[in-house]
């Protein structure tokens, strides 16, 4: 099926999210009534993303705050350690119910890294909300479903009837195997490692993670590793003591049987919406409207869930389960963290050809003190190595925008290594290499080369597909039967901003 999008043009002027700029936000927006994974993953590429059904890309030059796609590359990934010690403190806290003592710490991805996405959300909220399927014509919507649709049905359902169990595997942190956990040490062993270690009982740990290394029985690890439905091949065997634990080895760390705590990871498909993701939807909207309330400041009656349906269930995306992809599919999905039976946290995601792609996360404010932000972004970096394991294309995850510009924001530079979007070539480019150009001017090209232009530029635009009146025609054919020099701006516009291929593969809705 083809992608169909309503190109709405230039918005100007909105509040930003990430600072107070008289200027705003600028930005050019569509509706999207359906989308295939493929062109989403090549108009991200781009520097578009989606809030919802609405699809929209920074005019970086004018907006106050620059936003510049980032990704990180899982395959080289190497915790950082404040990302251990994140990773350390939720093993405590579900080994041994420990909570960190004092006030917790600021973690950015936890509060912040959604203002700006609620920015263009009030946005969205401005405009006509139902325009993706209200402004495309009864005849739009009936050749859309009559395309084989009902064929299409049985054989999702099916999958993903399997998918949910298969998804609690899939992305199933549950540590559930033994671990000794220490708690006060003997006199004069060191430190007391229930509280926050200190550099002089570094030794003393590493000789501690000896131990406990050489009594582990490594066959039982394996054989747990894989009751989670983790490939094995993810989790090396820990013969030398003296290399660094993977990321893998640090969130599946195995938990004593009468372990206070359990969590559970589970991916289900939210479009179109598994009979899980049904199941729990009340549950994770309140969950949503709790953390709006205390961490947004939002008042009681907002949002409603028809809001938080829009912005956080529906997606354009159509779902797509060819053979040589991952089990779970493509498309869009929640991935649910489940703490002794109740949905502490959800992060929105998108699986697509190349990436994982985090839309958003929300979370139970009870629970601010495990740095869920910071938590869930490293088991979606560990996600996306494992669907890597089968989908060898499938190897970036993509972390949203990253704004210099706004010191709270800068955090996504934190996980590497990782690349920013040059916003004039469209070609990736290093973040060390940015960095410096970035401390100068907030707008930035990256790509040092004077000579070299967007290679997917829009070339022919009379190919661009249109859809009108029933009927799909080239734009050359279009543009013969209309007299309004607006419409032929608005069309061009669209064009250079999603490039030659997806102007030839989508369909630009005009009525």
């Amino acid at each position: 099926m083809a992608s169909v999008v309503e190109y709405k043009g230039l918005r100007a002027g909105y509040h930003c999210g990430y600072c107070d700029s008289k200027e705003g936000k600028a930005s050019c927006g569509m509706w999207a009534h359906s989308m295939t994974v493929q062109d989403y993953q090549d108009l991200i590429d781009r520097g578009w993303r989606r809030s919802g059904k609405y699809v929209y890309k920074p005019v970086m030059n004018q907006t106050c705050c620059p936003q510049y796609t980032i990704r990180c590359q899982p395959l080289q990934f190497q915790p950082s350690k404040s990302h251990k010690k994140v990773l350390k403190k939720m093993l405590k806290f579900l080994a041994k119910g420990e909570v960190p003592k004092g006030s917790c710490e600021d973690e950015p991805m936890d509060s912040t890294m959604d203002d700006g996405v609620a920015g263009d959300f009030a946005l969205i909220n401005k405009l006509d909300i139902q325009c993706d399927l209200k402004t495309l014509s009864d005849d739009v919507k009936e050749s859309l479903e009559s395309e084989g649709k009902n064929s299409k049905k049985e054989e999702p359902h099916e999958l993903l009837q399997s998918q949910d169990s298969v998804g609690e595997k899939l992305g199933s942190g549950e540590p559930s195997h033994s671990v000794k956990v220490h708690t006060v040490p003997k006199p004069g062993k060191g430190a007391d490692l229930s509280k926050p270690p200190c550099r002089k009982a570094k030794e003393i740990r590493k000789e501690r993670k000896r131990l406990k290394l050489m009594q582990q029985n490594p066959a039982g690890e394996l054989e747990g590793f894989q009751a989670q439905g983790h490939p094995p091949s993810l989790f090396p065997p820990k013969a030398k003591s003296n290399q660094p634990k993977s990321l893998e080895d640090l969130i599946f760390e195995s938990l004593p049987e009468n372990a206070s705590h359990k969590l559970e990871v589970r991916v289900v498909r939210s479009s179109p919406p598994s009979s899980q993701f049904k199941a729990t939807l009340l549950e994770s909207y309140q969950v949503y409207k709790r953390y709006q309330m205390v961490i947004h400041k939002n008042s009681p009656d907002t949002p409603t869930e028809s809001q938080f349906t829009r912005f956080l269930c529906s997606s354009p995306l159509e779902a797509e389960t060819p053979p040589n992809g991952p089990d779970c599919g493509y498309g869009s999905f929640h991935q649910q963290y489940w703490l002794d039976g109740k949905i502490i946290a959800v992060g929105v995601i998108d699986i697509l050809p190349n990436c994982v792609s985090s839309v958003y996360l929300y979370y139970d404010p009870d629970y601010s003190f495990l740095s869920l932000g910071v938590y869930s972004a490293l088991r979606e970096i560990a996600f996306t190595r494992q669907l890597h394991e089968k989908t060898s294309q499938l190897s970036y995850y993509y972390m949203g925008f990253y704004i210099h510009s706004c010191p709270k924001m800068k955090y996504k530079g934190q996980y590497r290594p990782s690349d920013l979007l040059c916003p004039e070539t469209y070609v990736w480019v290093p973040i060390e290499q940015c960095l410096p150009s970035l401390e100068h001017s907030k707008y930035c090209r990256f790509n040092q080369d004077p000579e070299a232009v967007d290679e997917d530029r829009s070339t022919e635009p009379d190919r661009l597909q249109v859809f009108h009146k029933r009927a799909i025609m080239p734009y050359g054919v279009y543009k013969k039967q209309q007299k309004d020099p607006s419409e032929e701006a608005a069309v061009l516009q669209y064009a250079s901003l999603v490039g030659q291929k997806c102007s030839e593969r989508m369909l630009l809705f005009r009525n």
